[in-house]
């Protein structure tokens, strides 16, 4: 289940299957140039980099985008037709790929205001869903979520905390619980693990961070 996955760092994550998938890249280490699709969850700048979106992209690379991204994609080379942009509480197909749209925002503060319609993904690989919740907060959304592996915020101030991460993961209960969001611009390792004690016992919690 967890073959071919890596969190990069903060929520950059890789996956590798029969497609290369990255999500938020983010201080990407290489020129890869290996991308088959590109999710981003909304345009922060850790989230949405143009330096390491361009050390991941090749000619026929596909972009999964919301929309306050298209202009930018278009400012650095990538024609329209390599674009789709998404919206909260959809289903859609990229490349063979099942996805639905999960809203990601703030209940009270305005880092990520509901109406901009930034997402989370529940990405479906070989009938495997993955969540990648994006920088949102404990919303009814993300309880009603269904996957078997999770990718939760745990860092606080933008997102979730470690305590609502781990309350959501409770709730939801995938196989594996993965948190990102800590360790560079907020939160740190015994962030995770504390999460990771938070988490029921029967829920796997892996640490790539």
């Amino acid at each position: 289940m967890l073959t071919g996955i890596e969190v990069l760092c903060h929520s950059s994550i890789k996956i590798t299957k029969n497609l290369i998938i990255y999500i938020d890249p983010f201080k990407i280490t290489e020129d890869f140039h290996d991308a088959d699709i590109i999710f981003f969850t909304h345009s922060h700048y850790d989230h949405f980099s143009e330096e390491d979106i361009l050390k991941i992209k090749k000619e026929n690379t596909m972009v999964v985008a919301t929309e306050d991204c298209i202009l930018k994609l278009m400012k650095i080379g990538f024609e329209e037709s390599r674009i789709k942009i998404v919206e909260p509480n959809n289903f859609y197909e990229v490349l063979g790929i099942n996805f639905q749209t999960i809203p990601a925002y703030n209940l009270e503060k305005q880092y990520h205001p509901k109406e901009n319609n930034w997402l989370g993904y529940v990405i479906e690989i070989n009938d495997i869903h993955y969540y990648i919740a994006g920088d949102t907060d404990l919303t009814p959304e993300a309880k009603a979520v269904t996957c078997d592996v999770a990718f939760v915020p745990i860092g606080g101030i933008y997102t979730m905390n470690v305590k609502e991460a781990a309350s959501l993961i409770n709730t939801i209960e995938p196989q594996i619980a993965i948190p990102t969001h800590y360790g560079e611009i907020i939160g740190n390792k015994e962030d995770a693990t504390l999460f990771r004690k938070l988490v029921k016992e029967d829920i796997e919690v892996k640490l790539y961070i």
